[in-house]
């Protein structure tokens, strides 16, 4: 059996995106889907002496426009840099800052990318290179899609060859099951509840943030804080 995940891409996202991957054969970004601000797709938190803090890339919005996640493009350059920079200060501290750093502050230095579809592939597969994921990672305008919520996400799903498709819980909203069980695929609900605490430097320990928070504190023994990564 072949499992497929289905997800827009967020920029660098939290521990739980990544068991997801993880726990399939082939995952999808699903940047076809329209772009919504004050969402994840743009932004992160990481932990701050302070507290909580997002970091937010800068993103050309253009009105009501029908704007998908695909077409969406960054503003500017400085806010690589200032990312880095916040980064820095409030991770070097951690036991694994400079193992990270060595490869993720090139990731920041580099080439300016125009659009965030494109800069959020760049962190998730740099973080699945060094987390040991070799999930296969495809874009969703790869395949053919169809009409409907439900009928495009199970399409997608066959279209890649899958016969069991993984989905995050929020889609118990809309998801229509019987649609994929007319084409017989088996739909699996993720699971993100009941994971444990790993040393965070800062503050009442918080689940919510950006993996780079977990990498920062464990490093390669970020394995030991999630399910599907090992």
């Amino acid at each position: 059996m072949k499992k497929v995940a289905i997800l827009q891409s967020n920029y660098i996202p939290w521990k739980g995106y990544f068991d997801m991957i993880a726990a399939v054969d082939e995952f999808v970004l699903y940047d076809d889907m329209q772009y919504t601000r004050r969402d994840w797709r743009n932004r992160n938190k990481i932990m701050t002496p302070q507290g909580v803090q997002w970091l937010t890339v800068p993103v050309k919005v253009k009105g009501k426009y029908h704007q998908t996640i695909r077409e969406t493009e960054i503003e500017g350059a400085q806010w690589a840099m200032d990312h880095w920079k916040a980064l820095s200060q409030n991770y070097r501290r951690t036991p694994c800052f400079n193992e990270i750093a060595a490869w993720l502050e090139p990731l920041y230095l580099a080439e300016p990318l125009t659009h965030l579809s494109l800069l959020n592939r760049r962190f998730i597969e740099a973080i699945c290179a060094y987390l040991g994921i070799r999930t296969t990672i495809s874009n969703s305008w790869d395949y053919p899609l169809s009409e409907g919520k439900s009928e495009r996400l199970a399409d997608l799903c066959a279209a890649a060859g899958g016969s069991e498709y993984i989905s995050g819980p929020a889609a118990k909203d809309y998801i229509d099951e019987a649609v994929f069980t007319e084409r017989g695929i088996t739909l699996t609900w993720f699971d993100y509840a009941g994971y444990p605490e790993y040393p965070q430097l800062w503050g009442e320990f918080t689940h919510g943030v950006s993996i780079l928070d977990l990498l920062f504190n464990c490093g390669k023994d970020a394995y030991r804080y999630m399910r599907y990564v090992c």
